[in-house]
């Protein structure tokens, strides 16, 4: 069989979540039970953060978008 000349490697949709999850638990797994807990507060208290962050922009686009609309 002849070569195609692509070097793809064909992967499932779950590949990339659970060498994530496994990277943080190697990472984060012989860390006490406080450290855990500040570190998850600190990426909790920044996806809030971003959250909050987007939707106050989504609202402010939709606020100008309708007032050059109208005029």
């Amino acid at each position: 069989m002849g070569e195609s000349g692509t070097d793809q490697i064909l992967a499932s949709k779950w590949d990339i979540p659970f060498v994530v999850f496994g990277m943080v638990r190697l990472a984060f797994g012989n860390l006490p039970l406080w450290a855990k807990a500040i570190v998850l507060g600190l990426v909790g208290s920044l996806a809030v953060w971003t959250g909050i962050t987007w939707l106050r922009e989504r609202r402010r686009a939709g606020r100008l978008s309708r007032s050059d609309r109208t005029g």
